[in-house]
Formats: structure tokens, C-alpha cells, sequence
């Protein structure tokens, strides 16, 4: 079965239908697949190339065409690698979790509650995703109902649309100088979920705060005590940072993931709106001139999925981003979260952690046009010993609680994969320091829920993304207050 869609693009008169099927590259060796990424930079594969071991195989997942696929078929040499359509996800495209209609938080009246605070026999009473508006009224809920403080970001929307967040804490008033932990979500569009996964973890804290309750994920369980910890970590949120690509998307349900600025469009190609929002951040965001001539982290391509925009932060969603840090200069540990891959990815993007030439690091222009080749040892992205090992940890014990769920597996790795990456916020964030060093160090992260290539996911894979990302957020915030929240 195939997933087809109809992008009605903003342009006029502009639409067309694309085919996107979930296949897997399967090869022995990890070579060749990294070759096809090489040669196939426009093809979709999720929110950055990963190639995943399994057994003594390696697999590639994407989201091809028809056309894309034929072309696959044509020039890959069947003897090294096999192409596996993965039918289940095809599928289960078919039966995906609804989208919330109405407002279920009546503009605020009611509070959110997650899956941590309830009996496996209630989860029914999360039957669907948040629509984009519902988004905003859960927040307006927890203003309402336990204090929470919300905050507009400044910049808005190409469509005008304003982006909120908020921050919780202990009982008092909060202190911008006390929030060490910063979450967002919701950046790229089609990632269904994201958003609900923030909420829901947040209204959870709150509730068993107040009725002095601990948590339980799946098999995995923690204290009132441990909640009380996660809230004195002081945590801000922001959990739906491309309002414009959500709405386009739930709208249309065509697999959108970019923002909808049309700048950089051409008029007859509906593909070519907007900007990938996690392309856009000032880390190596020029890859032309940071990166080997054979790499391409990112697009130049307005129609590609990882398009980069017309500058580093040239996109209001990627400024707000940013601007959270100035209003909360203690910020330590960051995640930005995505579907769907099942990692949790820790800096650097750019190429293999090495902690032994600092010379070696991305402000150093004597090598420009060197990074990004990770079979090679002409350059690798220098890290303090002391940071790969905080960060690391982190990856491990929070990929450990959330495989506890009982759930699905995820896996703790370096950002750079076997393919990198340029303009990300989390290796943005992780540079900020490296840059300024009057500036907090953030270690910055990308949790990846879900399943390879299944963006949308069905009523069981919605309620089970909770259970994960939830147990996930609460282990990483120990963990946190474990290594240091100040440095």
C-alpha cells in the first residue's frame, strides 16, 4: 500500500501528488550506504541520514517516491545492497492516531494530564493528538491551574502566528536565573507527537507535585521525591516551535516539514516553500565553505527537505529559539525533539568527537573545507574529554529509562552518525559556549521517538511515544542534577 499525498502549496494554482513509501537500504557494510547518501542528497530521510546496525547488517532508512525508487533500483548493485519495502509502516499510514478536534482544555479550563499520573486503564482518555490550537490552550491550562508562567517568543510566524512557552519550577515565583533545562519540540512539522510528548510530561510533574504522587512509565517508575527533584531543575518548554508547518500539516496531512515561508520558492514547484528550521541555526550553517566538497549536511535546493534557508537564522521559528537562551542565561542541557528513529543524539553533527587537538574545532578556518568526511582522520570535531564523558552518560541513562518502558529500543550515539549534519540546534546550542565563553555551556541533544520513517503514528504508537519520551525526560533531568545544573 502507498501513502499518497496532495501538497496544495500557498502559491497559486500549484499542486502536486507525491507517493512516499518507507524502504530500508540493507547492506553488509555501512560503505556503501553512506555512498548512496552522498549521491542521493534530496532524497527524504527523516530528520538527518542514520545508518543503524542490526545484527550483522546495516540498514538506511528513507521516504522515496515512485520515480526515487526506480531510480534506486536502477543504479544500486543488488548483490551490495538490497532494498527492503517496509509494508508494515506503508501499512499502518493508513490507520495513523487522529487529530484532535475542537478544544478538549476549553481554552484553558482544563489542565493537561499525561500517562505517568494514570492508570493503564485511562489512557483512553488521551484519544489524540493536539491540534495546533490545542497546543496553546494546554498551556493557558497550566497557567490556570498550577501557576505555570508562559512567555511569548518575539519573533512571529511567516502566517503571523506567535510562538508560547513556558516555565515551571518549585512552588515560588520563578527566577530566570534558576531554570537550568530547556525543551522544545515541534520544529519539524510532520512529526507528530512532539508536542503532546512536552505537554503531557510537564502536566504530569505538576500533577503528582500537587497530589504527592510519583510517576510510572511503562515498567518504569519514579518517585514523588524524584519529582520534586525534576521540578527544582527548573525547566522551560517551548513545544511547538513551527505553528505554521504544524497547522499546514494537520491541515493536509501531507508529510510537510519545513516552514511555510515562500522567499526562497519557485512558483511552479509547491515543494520549493519553506525552510527546514533545523538547518537554520549558526553552526558551520555555510557548509559550501566548512565542509569537504562531497558532503552536503544540508540543501542549497529551496525543494529539498533540508533546505537551509537564505542565512543562519534567517527564519523567525530558529531566532526563538535562540532568544530563549538570552532570557534564560543558566540554561545547561537542552533537547530538541523529533521523530522518528529511536536515538538519543549528543554533539558533535559535524564530524567524529576527538579530544585530543583542540585545534581541530569549528572556529579554526584553517580547516574549512576539510569537515564533515568521518572515514577519513584529517579532521575530527575537538571535545573536552570531561564534556564527551558528561555527555555520553547523559545519552546512556536516558536511552537506559526509556528502553525500560518496556516499549521500544533506543539507542544513546554521536550526532555525526555516519553522515553529518550543519546548522542544528543542538550542536548550535552545544557551540554557543565554545564561541563565548562569558556565555553558559549548554549540552545540547536531539531525542529521536518513534519509528524509522513512520512520522505518523498510529493510536498505540501515540500513547507508547508518550510513555517513552516521558520516562526519558524525567531520567535525563536526574541525570542533569547528577553531573551539575551550574557547572
Amino acid at each position: 500500500m502507498r501513502l499518497a499525498t496532495v501538497l496544495r502549496g500557498v502559491l497559486p494554482g500549484c499542486a502536486v501528488v507525491v507517493e512516499a513509501l518507507s524502504v530500508a537500504l540493507v547492506a553488509k557494510d555501512s560503505a556503501p550506504l553512506y555512498d548512496v547518501i552522498k549521491r542521493n542528497v534530496d532524497i527524504d530521510y527523516g530528520c538527518r541520514p542514520v545508518i543503524m546496525r542490526s545484527n550483522d547488517k546495516h540498514k538506511l532508512h528513507a521516504l522515496v517516491s515512485n520515480e526515487q525508487l526506480e531510480d534506486l533500483r536502477r543504479t544500486l548493485d543488488s548483490t551490495v545492497i538490497q532494498i527492503d519495502m517496509l509494508d508494515h509502516l506503508n501499512k499502518r499510514q493508513t490507520a495513523v492516531a487522529s487529530i484532535g478536534s475542537g478544544d478538549r482544555f476549553q481554552g484553558g479550563k482544563i489542565a493537561p494530564r499525561g500517562l505517568g499520573t494514570r492508570k493503564l486503564s485511562e489512557y483512553g482518555e488521551i484519544p489524540s493528538i493536539l491540534n495546533y490550537n490545542e497546543v496553546y490552550t494546554a498551556l493557558k491550562g497550566l497557567e490556570k491551574h498550577y501557576g505555570v508562567e508562559l512567555f511569548t517568543a518575539p519573533f512571529k510566524t511567516f502566517e503571523g502566528q506567535i510562538v508560547r512557552g513556558a516555565a515551571v519550577n518549585k512552588a515560588e515565583k520563578i527566577k530566570k536565573d534558576k531554570q537550568y533545562i530547556y525543551l522544545t519540540s515541534g520544529i519539524h512539522a510532520r512529526e507528530r507527537g512532539g508536542p503532546d510528548n512536552l505537554i503531557y510530561f510537564v502536566g504530569d510533574l505538576l500533577y503528582a507535585n500537587k497530589h504527592r504522587i510519583g510517576l510510572t512509565y511503562g515498567n518504569k517508575t519514579y518517585t514523588n521525591s524524584q519529582v520534586k527533584k525534576v521540578l527544582g531543575t527548573g525547566i522551560i518548554f517551548i513545544p511547538m516551535l513551527n505553528p505554521d508547518g504544524v497547522r499546514y500539516d494537520q491541515a493536509n496531512s501531507n508529510l510537510w516539514r519545513k516552514n511555510r515561508n515562500p522567499k526562497s520558492a519557485n512558483a511552479s514547484n509547491p515543494l520549493s516553500v519553506g525552510v527546514d528550521l533545523n538547518r537554520n541555526f549558526d553552526f558551520l550553517w555555510n557548509f559550501t565553505k566548512y565542509f569537504v566538497t562531497d558532503v552536503e549536511p544540508a540543501s542549497t535546493n529551496p525543494a529539498s527537505q533540508a533546505f537551509y534557508g537564505t542565512g543562519p537564522f534567517s527564519e523567525p521559528e530558529s531566532r526563538n529559539m535562540a532568544w530563549a537562551y538570552d532570557i534564560f542565561p543558566k540554561i545547561r542541557w537542552y533537547i530538541d525533539v523529533h521523530s522518528a528513529a529511536g536515538t538519543m543524539l549528543y554533539s558533535w553533527g559535524d564530524d567524529i568527537d576527538q579530544s585530543h587537538d583542540p585545534k581541530q574545532n569549528l572556529f579554526n578556518p584553517a580547516y574549512d573545507g576539510k569537515r564533515g568526511n568521518v572515514t577519513d582522520t584529517i579532521y575530527g570535531e575537538y571535545i573536552d574529554e570531561k564534556d564527551w564523558y558528561n555527555v555520553a552518560l547523559q545519552a546512556n541513562r536516558t536511552t537506559a529509562a526509556m528502553n525500560a518502558v518496556g516499549g521500544r529500543e533506543y539507542v544513546p550515539q554521536q550526532a555525526v552518525g555516519l553522515y553529518p549534519t550543519s546548522g542544528a540546534s543542538d550542536d548550535y546550542s552545544f557551540s554557543r559556549w565554545h564561541k563565548n565563553k562569558k556565555l553558559n555551556k549548554v549540552y545540547g541533544y536531539t531525542m529521536e521517538f518513534g519509528y524509522p520513517t513512520n512520522f505518523y503514528p498510529t493510536s498505540a504508537e501515540f500513547i507508547q511515544n508518550i510513555l517513552d519520551t516521558n520516562a526519558g525526560f524525567m531520567e535525563f533531568c536526574l541525570t542533569a542534577d547528577e553531573i551539575g545544573l551550574k557547572g
